[in-house]
């Protein structure tokens, strides 16, 4: 994979150099299945596994690049974002000249599907309360709310890793999902507790899916200002909630932020395009 700068306006592209340099859009109208991740296709072309990069890329600040590729999926490195975050910081990120422009929430809306609940509500800024509950010994019910400003995205959210069940991984390879999975990559969990520890949070589990849910969002195409509640949501209640707030546009408004507004939050207040090699 490498990660090319793009102009200003062209938002996030997968290209697949594999396939005569066909471009899928991260954009909420190329999304083709979100069941143990969130996948994009468009004429065919599949691009698998998005969400860990495009969070990393909010994390970062990054508004517009060209994500080359040469297979149908995203590598997964450690299982978290940390590494695409660091690799970006490295190859450092351009300051370009156009606005950057927010979708600030102006209602209430929210979604529900038995004890799976996920709303998004007004706000000054972008920020995440997320609950999960699961039946494991070292998970159970976590709650976490996070503002993705300041550099918390960086120090809490990127480096917590993608998880799953040893029970769960024949059907999920069945499925043609996890091919790559191993210990170096996820928190692998067993009945009674980990294969391969220690965790780097306390509540790791809860922080992943802030991680995954920001890469989702990002599907809006543009940053919002706006919180976000989340229960035991997942991935396709995290698109679903992105297709209605793009349908209803009486939900939100277009902004730019004024100079001293955004330093408090953004430190760019402009589009960023950046560039690197995997």
């Amino acid at each position: 994979m490498r990660i090319v700068p793009a102009p200003p306006g062209t938002g996030i592209v997968f290209r697949r150099v594999d396939l005569d340099g066909f471009e899928v859009e991260a954009s909420s109208r190329n999304v083709a299945r979100v069941s143990y991740a969130t996948s994009l296709m468009k004429k065919g072309v599949f691009i698998s596994t998005t969400e860990h990069l495009l969070s990393s890329f909010v994390g970062a600040g990054i508004d517009n690049a060209v994500v080359e590729l040469d297979n149908l999926e995203l590598p997964i490195l450690d299982g978290s974002a940390l590494p695409f975050v660091q690799m970006i910081q490295k190859v450092g990120i351009r300051r370009q000249r156009r606005p950057r422009k927010y979708l600030k929430i102006l209602r209430e809306t929210e979604m529900r599907e038995g004890n799976k609940f996920i709303a998004v509500q007004p706000a000054e800024n972008y920020s995440v309360s997320y609950s999960i509950n699961f039946p494991h010994p070292l998970i159970g019910k976590e709650t976490l709310r996070v503002e993705l400003s300041n550099g918390s995205y960086l120090r809490n959210i990127a480096p917590a890793r993608t998880f799953g069940s040893r029970e769960d991984e024949k059907a999920m390879r069945n499925m043609g999902l996890i091919r790559g999975a191993s210990r170096e990559n996820c928190i692998v969990l067993t009945r009674e507790g980990l294969e391969n520890g220690p965790l780097r949070f306390p509540d790791e589990f809860v922080r992943h899916k802030i991680l995954d849910l920001v890469g989702d969002l990002a599907l809006l195409g543009k940053r919002i200002l706006g919180k976000i509640v989340a229960d035991r949501a997942g991935h396709a209640m995290h698109t679903a909630l992105v297709s209605r707030i793009l349908r209803d546009k009486m939900l939100w408004k277009e902004v730019t932020l004024p100079e001293e507004e955004h330093l408090a939050t953004d430190p760019y207040g402009a589009e960023v395009s950046a560039g690197s090699t995997f």
